[in-house]
C-alpha cells in the first residue's frame, strides 16, 4: 500500500513538473504601434501675432480609435476595414490636433491655448477630420487619404471655413506602406491648414 502511494506520489510530480515546462502559445499577434514621428524640420510660416485657441481635432465614431483603415474600392469602397496587427498609439484625431499646436506655436509669438486652459482668445480654431485611410484601387496599388474641415471662429461669429484633402500614393500595399503615406498626407494637409489659418487671421 506504501508503494502504492510512493508511485501516485512520483507520477502527480512527475505531470506537474511537466506542465511547468509547457509554455501556453499565444493566439494573439505581436501588434506593432506607430506614431507621426518627429515634427518635419523646415522654416514655420510666421504671423500668428495673437493668442488662437485650437480645439482638439474631432473625427466620426469609427475613426476614433487606435486602428488603421484601409478600403478596397475595387470590392466595396463602403467599408472601411483595419488591420489585424497594426495601430496608431492614439486615435488619429489626436495625432493631427498635436501636429497643429505644434505647427502653429512655431509660427509667431501669438502663442496658442488649449481649451483646459481656462484663458480666453479672440480667436479659435476647429479641425474635424472626415477621412483617414488607406484606399486600394486595386490588389497591390494604393493610396493614403486624408481629408480635413477646419473654421476659424471669432468671439461671436464665423470667420472662415475650409476643407482640405490630400492623397498620396502608399510605396507598398500593407499597413507600413499605409502608415508612411498617411502621415506625408497628413502632414501637407496641416501645412495648408495652418497657412490658411494665419492668412484669415490676418484678413
Amino acid at each position: 500500500m506504501r508503494f502504492r502511494l510512493q508511485e501516485i506520489a512520483v507520477l502527480a510530480l512527475g505531470l506537474a513538473c511537466g506542465g511547468c515546462g509547457i509554455s501556453p502559445i499565444s493566439s494573439s499577434p505581436e501588434v506593432t504601434q506607430y506614431d507621426f514621428g518627429p515634427v518635419p524640420s523646415g522654416n514655420p510660416a510666421q504671423g500668428l501675432r495673437q493668442p488662437l485657441l485650437i480645439y482638439d481635432v474631432s473625427a466620426p465614431a469609427w475613426l476614433d480609435s487606435p486602428f488603421i483603415y484601409y478600403r478596397l474600392s475595387y470590392q466595396l469602397a463602403a467599408r472601411p476595414q483595419a488591420y489585424a496587427d497594426s495601430r496608431w498609439v492614439g486615435s488619429p484625431a489626436e495625432l493631427i490636433t498635436g501636429r497643429v499646436r505644434a505647427r502653429l506655436a512655431a509660427s509667431g509669438k501669438g502663442g496658442i491655448i488649449h481649451p483646459s486652459d481656462g484663458t480666453r482668445a479672440s480667436y479659435a480654431l476647429r479641425v474635424e477630420l472626415d477621412e483617414f485611410t488607406q484606399v486600394f484601387d486595386a490588389p497591390g496599388q494604393s493610396s493614403a487619404v486624408v481629408r480635413l474641415r477646419a473654421s476659424v471662429l471669432g468671439r461671436n461669429a464665423l470667420i472662415a471655413q475650409k476643407s482640405f484633402s490630400v492623397e498620396r500614393p502608399a510605396s507598398t500595399p500593407d499597413a507600413e506602406g499605409g502608415v508612411r503615406a498617411l502621415i506625408d498626407a497628413s502632414d501637407e494637409a496641416v501645412d495648408q491648414l495652418v497657412a490658411w489659418t494665419l492668412a484669415s487671421l490676418k484678413n
